[in-house]
């Protein structure tokens, strides 16, 4: 359905957010384009937030929104939730201190805790993000294989780092065939020699994999998989269950970046929802209950790589020649496992045991309603995403993979996106719509109401 007008939010945005323009302006005399974070722009630029308290936050201009951003997921209790409130001032007060920097209780508390809920993590190792620990685990399976090469999927995003930036979001122009994509750097400042860079696959596409992975199988290491494409996009019964077949088969490591879907589609992440069993996992976000956090966990055959039983510290001058740094798969860090995230960590699980149901049917109820409404206004749409995630995709066709995402209607998303800004709905324009357990029904008729206004506004009825 065409556009009634060609009815643009920016003026709007600019009379209601004055003081965040005034702010990004002034921070650019500090930080490169007022950002310290790339992900966080947007044109014509971004909202700047002051207070969170539950469903809500509210910027510097005093203009509350609904979340749906939920800091890129991280935040499925909301923000400021009582119960992990008092968990942090718990442990404060319990331990007399921030930070140990030895070993403490709550490392082998929390790990018991995961270990249940993701059963294939038989060790792990904590990290302080999401993308430390899929840097770890790309390094973890390099030296359990004694291979070098990494292969990632078309769309897929593990960090900001040299071996994975490539292909997130390329220009199909560039990204070669469907069924065999080239790698597309992602960044100034990448220099990987030509036959380094990773193997790219074909999201939901066993048979190009299949082929792929077995011309390279001598130099792959690992697969590294986000299980549902940017936490929303599922991957096929079908698909994940041959993958991990043929990855078994092919002597490949089986990496599942779970830091979006971990909790997010179910306690135990995508792999409960499919039942297969990676080899490493890697978590992030909501775990770390609004803090930096991350975990690796997987095999205990893979992940004793990284044990300092077995060689020497890297900081250990008394190494010889029967014990050297290099036997050993070093991983350290000054805040690695965290006692006040580890608290906070573990509140959030229990509150999700309790809560997560509701959680998952006030997702569904906003996207059915949702699909409802674009229905009667005779907009294509499709709400795809499983548990507490989905993003809205205008289109008619089904969506497996980058490509399909990349042939739907973006501009127009984008635009209603931006006009939902301006009715008090927040998620950066494009983003997915994440959900906490301090949504309720009457955030998710607030949501429905400003739709309505917006498509109306566009679309007309």
């Amino acid at each position: 359905m065409a556009m009634v007008e060609d009815t643009r939010p920016e003026h709007t945005y600019a009379e209601q957010t004055p003081r965040s323009k005034s702010w990004i302006e002034q921070a650019k005399k500090i930080m490169p384009g007022g950002i310290t974070a790339n992900i966080k722009h947007f044109a014509p630029y971004p909202i700047v937030m002051k207070k969170g308290c539950g469903a809500f936050i509210t910027d510097v201009d005093n203009h509350q929104y609904v979340d749906y951003l939920l800091a890129y997921g991280a935040l499925m209790l909301g923000h400021g939730h009582p119960e992990v409130k008092q968990a942090i001032d718990e442990m404060f007060a319990d331990s007399g201190t921030l930070l140990f920097g030895a070993p403490h209780p709550l490392e082998v508390t929390f790990g018991h805790e995961i270990q249940q809920l993701y059963p294939s993590m038989e060790r792990l190792r904590y990290t302080n993000s999401g993308t430390e620990a899929t840097l770890l685990a790309m390094r973890i399976a390099q030296a359990y294989t004694n291979k070098k090469r990494i292969a990632k999927f078309e769309g897929h995003y593990h960090g900001g780092y040299n071996d994975v930036l490539y292909s997130v979001s390329p220009t199909l122009s560039e990204a070669g065939p469907a069924d065999a994509p080239i790698p597309v750097k992602e960044s100034k400042g990448m220099h990987v020699t030509d036959g380094e860079e990773p193997l790219i696959l074909p999201f939901n596409n066993l048979t190009a994999c299949e082929r792929l992975l077995r011309a390279q199988q001598d130099s792959i290491a690992a697969v590294m998989i986000e299980p549902l494409q940017g936490g929303f996009i599922p991957a096929t019964d079908t698909f994940i269950a041959g993958l991990r077949e043929l990855t078994e088969e092919l002597g490949i490591v089986l990496i599942f970046d779970e830091v979006k879907t971990g909790f997010r589609i179910r306690l135990g992440g995508a792999q409960e929802w499919y039942g297969v069993s990676p080899d490493l996992t890697t978590l992030g976000k909501v775990i770390g209950a609004g803090f930096p956090f991350g975990i690796v966990g997987g095999r205990k055959d893979i992940m004793e790589v990284t044990s300092p039983t077995t060689g020497s510290d890297v900081f250990d001058q008394s190494q010889s020649t029967f014990s050297r740094a290099k036997d050993v798969v070093f991983h350290s860090g000054t805040y690695n496992g965290h006692p006040l995230i580890l608290a906070a960590g573990l509140k959030t699980v229990d509150v999700l045991k309790r809560d997560i149901k509701d959680v998952f049917a006030r997702t569904d109820m906003l996207k059915d309603e949702l699909e409802a409404l674009f229905v009667r206004k005779g907009v294509p749409m499709k709400a795809v995403g499983i548990g507490s995630i989905f993003s809205v995709v205008l289109t008619e066709e089904d969506i497996f993979n980058y490509r399909d995402l990349q042939a739907s209607d973006l501009q127009t998303r984008k635009l209603i996106d931006l006009h939902l800004l301006n009715e008090g709905i927040y998620t950066k324009p494009l983003n997915r719509y994440s959900l906490s357990t301090a949504h309720t029904e009457r955030e998710v008729e607030r949501t429905i109401a400003a739709y309505d206004r917006v498509l109306s506004r566009l679309f007309g009825g």
